[in-house]
């Protein structure tokens, strides 16, 4: 199981395929498995590296740094260990906001960000606040409660269940990103945006509506919006035919390294 010591902790990543390097960042207490259904179609001409962040999936759990920072950082020392070419980063929901970040913040590291169902700023930090209370006093009745949300309806029962049995074995110390959320807002450094950006977003997106990536995308020098019709907050799975077909597209329009050989 290939593993990676970074800061403070101790990464899973899987890297397979030859070719423009993309990096696959999943969302809030899932793991880079959640990226499976894009395995297929883009490892034959990409090299291409699922990481499962601190706190989640077979990495371990650690206490601290489970900021958008602390993440960051740790993508950060991944990218130069794993000497990944600028690569494109494809971020799910908070692993959306990761992408931007990493654009922001080191944009000569990456060649582009694709935001999936993100980034996510959230009007309310008293809903937010709710949230991790509810997640302290029941764990499981809440991510039960909450998760068939994030999917359309008639997704199979078997994706969500699935979907909550992850964040259930995650570590609990990742709910200092939803303490957070409230507090996170992109759209003040968009504008600055150095890197190629194209959001992805589920039509019937209810955990993160369709009008964030469109606001974003207006304050952000070049970017595009691509709605995926019929999925929600987790279209790579909801709908991945219709999902990698438009990542495609997304990559195609980027920088030179980063466009696809189909």
């Amino acid at each position: 199981m290939p593993c990676l010591d970074v800061n403070d902790t101790t990464l899973h990543y899987e890297d397979e395929g030859t070719g423009p390097a993309l990096l696959f960042v999943h969302g809030w207490g899932t793991s880079g498995r959640t990226w499976g259904a894009q395995l297929p179609e883009f490892t034959g001409d990409h090299r291409v590296v699922t990481v499962d962040w601190r706190g989640c999936g077979r990495s371990a759990r650690p206490a601290r740094g489970n900021t958008i920072a602390g993440v960051v950082s740790d993508l950060v020392v991944l990218i130069g260990a794993l000497r990944l070419e600028r690569p494109v980063v494809v971020g799910s929901s908070v692993g959306g906001a990761f992408a931007i970040e990493l654009g922001v913040r080191r944009p000569e590291l990456i060649g582009g960000a694709v935001p999936v169902g993100a980034p996510g700023y959230w009007p309310s930090a008293r809903q937010q606040a709710r949230l991790v209370a509810d997640l302290r006093r029941d764990r499981a009745g809440t991510v039960a409660g909450w998760v068939p949300g994030w999917y359309a309806p008639g997704t199979a029962p078997a994706l969500i269940d699935w979907t909550v049995r992850q964040i259930l074995d995650s570590g609990v110390y990742i709910d200092e990103h939803q303490a957070t959320a409230g507090d996170y807002d992109p759209r003040p450094a968009l504008p600055g945006l150095k890197v190629p950006i194209h959001y992805l977003h589920g039509e019937l997106d209810s955990a993160i509506p369709l009008e964030v990536p469109r606001t974003c995308a207006a304050l952000t020098p070049g970017a595009e919006v691509s709605v995926i019709p019929g999925a929600g907050h987790m279209p790579h799975q909801e709908r991945p035919a219709a999902f990698n077909a438009a990542l495609r597209t997304a990559l195609n329009g980027m920088a030179p390294a980063a466009r696809t050989t189909a």
